[in-house]
Formats: C-alpha cells, sequence, structure tokens
C-alpha cells in the first residue's frame, strides 16, 4: 500500500488530535511531523510530545510537538498537511504550503466560502487569497469525489454544515423542495465544538443546553452554498463531549412524501459507506455515531412537511475524519481506510 507521509498543524487542539488518532492506525499513511501554534507550544511549556498534550497517546506517539512555519513543516517531507488551525493562520499557509508542493487539507472555514465578500461578516477578515480560493475544492467527498481526487486545496467541510448539506443537498437538486419555502434547521452539539480554549461557557459547572449564533452563525453561508437552499440556521450547545444531532424541517414540493424522498437518499447514497440511511422508526443519536466517520439519517413526512434526523460525530465526519477520507481519495487509497477504529 502506498505510503502517505502526513503532517498535522494544530495537533493541540481536540480536531487535530483526532486526526493524528486516525492516521496513527491508517495502513496507508505515517505521521512525519506534528506542529502546533506558537502559543499553544508556549502554553505547554515547549518542547512537549503528544503523550504531553494528550495522555492517551502514551505508548503510541513519541513526536515532539513543535511551532508551525512553513519551513518547519516542509522540512518534514510530507505528501499531505492536515491544517486545524484558525482560519487567519490557514488563510497564509494553506497556499503556502500548497505552492510547494503537498497536498494541504484544511479544517478551518477559510477556503470553504467561495464568496470573498462574505469573510468579513462571517469570519471578521477580508480575505486577501482570491486565487487559492479560487482554486480550493469543498471537501465533501460524497458530491465532489472526482474534484477532490486531483486538487492540492481541499477545504474540509464544517461540522454543522455537514450533518445538513448530506441529507438537503440531493433534495434541493431534485426539485423536492417547495419552490420559495426555507429550511429550518436546528442543531445541537457537544462542547468539543467549541475547541480546547479555555472559555467560561464550556467549563463543566457553566455548560447547558443553550442557543447560539442566532441567525448569524458563520456556519449559515456555507450550508447556503452547499446546499443550495435558503436556511435558517439554529445552533445549540450542551452538556456532552461530541456529536452533532440536527434536525431539519422541509416544505415538500407537490408530489413528494416521506417514501419518495427516501427513495430518493437511498439512490443519493447507494454504496457510500458513511451515509447510512435508518430503518423507519429508527432515529438517529449522537453516541451511534461516536468514533465514527458516519451520517446517520432518519426522516418522516405528514401533510407536506419533511423531518430529517441526522447526526455525526463532530470531531471524526465532522473535522478529522472527513479530513483523512479526502486524502484518501486524492492519493488513491481506500477510501474508509483508518477510518473504521
Amino acid at each position: 500500500m502506498k505510503q502517505v507521509r502526513a503532517a498535522v498543524v494544530g495537533a493541540g487542539g481536540y480536531a487535530g488530535a483526532e486526526a493524528v488518532s486516525i492516521l496513527l492506525r491508517h495502513r496507508g499513511a505515517e505521521v512525519v511531523g506534528l506542529f502546533a501554534s506558537a502559543r499553544r507550544e508556549k502554553e505547554a511549556g515547549g518542547g512537549s510530545t503528544m503523550a504531553d498534550l494528550f495522555p492517551r497517546f502514551r505508548g503510541r506517539c513519541d513526536l515532539a510537538v513543535t511551532a508551525a512555519s512553513v519551513e518547519a513543516v516542509m522540512a518534514c517531507r510530507p505528501d499531505a498537511v492536515f491544517l486545524a488551525t484558525p482560519h487567519e493562520a490557514s488563510l497564509d499557509l494553506a497556499p503556502e504550503l500548497a505552492s510547494r508542493g503537498a497536498v494541504v487539507l484544511d479544517l478551518s472555514a477559510a477556503y470553504r466560502l467561495k464568496d470573498a465578500s462574505l469573510y468579513p461578516a462571517f469570519y471578521g477578515f477580508e480575505h486577501s487569497r482570491r486565487e487559492a480560493l479560487a482554486g480550493a475544492v469543498y471537501g465533501l467527498v460524497e458530491s465532489f469525489r472526482a474534484e477532490i481526487a486531483g486538487a492540492s486545496l481541499i477545504a474540509v467541510p464544517g461540522c454543522y454544515p455537514t450533518s445538513v448539506i448530506l441529507p438537503t443537498r440531493p433534495l434541493v437538486k431534485a426539485g423536492a423542495v417547495r419552490p420559495g419555502a426555507r429550511v429550518i434547521v436546528d442543531s445541537v452539539s457537544g462542547v468539543s465544538g467549541a475547541g480546547r480554549g479555555m472559555a467560561l461557557g464550556s467549563l463543566f459547572c457553566e455548560v447547558s443546553l443553550r442557543a447560539y449564533g442566532v441567525m448569524s452563525h458563520r456556519h449559515g453561508p456555507e450550508m447556503e452554498a452547499y446546499a443550495g437552499v435558503p436556511i435558517v440556521f439554529t445552533p445549540q450547545v450542551a452538556a456532552f463531549e461530541r456529536g452533532i444531532l440536527s434536525t431539519i424541517h422541509i416544505e415538500l414540493a407537490d408530489g413528494w412524501d416521506g417514501a419518495k424522498v427516501g427513495a430518493l437518499l437511498r439512490e443519493a447514497y447507494r454504496g457510500e459507506r458513511f451515509v447510512r440511511l435508518l430503518p423507519e422508526g429508527v432515529w438517529p443519536g449522537v453516541g451511534d455515531v461516536r468514533g465514527t466517520n458516519c451520517c446517520d439519517i432518519a426522516l418522516k413526512a405528514r401533510d407536506g412537511h419533511l423531518i430529517i434526523s441526522s447526526a455525526i460525530d463532530n470531531l471524526v465526519k465532522g473535522a478529522a475524519g472527513q479530513a483523512v477520507q479526502c486524502m484518501n481519495v486524492r492519493f488513491g487509497l481506500d477510501e474508509a481506510e483508518g477510518l473504521w477504529p
């Protein structure tokens, strides 16, 4: 099996650590470099190994996690670089690494939105890399597999958008959504979605079920762009570690019912190993997808109103697992390699 030399930048965060876990069990990958921001390295005391940052890596990964720079990363001679970095960091790192021959899998949102004018409002910065943005490929394998196979900069989808686009995009393309109707999405995420940084609202004694980013969350434009329909999105955080459960309300076009929608989704995802359409009466749960690269989907319709429930692990199918799935496609490996525990 081909061996892909892989580096992870942002290994000190949850998504980066998840990428390391997956790559360590991947028979076609070798982890050749681990990097963190200078701030994260300083907080850890410098010279830290992966086991120092995450004790679960004891005896599995002894590589040092060092400060990231283009020169330091490329000194490892990587074939693939995973960027689990802030959006502003990825903005410059991604095209610089790609220009030097690495395939970049960017887990930030720096290259997801093709409309550069959206970045100041939703991400707080002007997008200065318009050429790289135009050439980036959105990393939803089930929709863009052929494009990913030839890409040098892959924008790995966001966690909430993945849970929404997978069940919604085929319906929009087939004309199943009533013209002029908006899709309503309510999503609940575990606390790991907020990242590993210290924040009062993420502390054990503070976190509770609550909405945030109402009518303004940065993942809204990404959902609309790739689902192809106007969306009203309300995210919520709850007191569990990982996972996303999305409830999606759709007004159906004339001639559509639950049976027809179910048949459409089964056909759209026939042969896809990571999209699971559940039997009637069985509903997704975040515990059922924990640690997997799967999106579980169930639905029910009545009187022209469709409810879809979808569940993913935000750190796997919503981040690192999807990135590795993209890597597998890009390097001609078995798409599921490393992704089944």
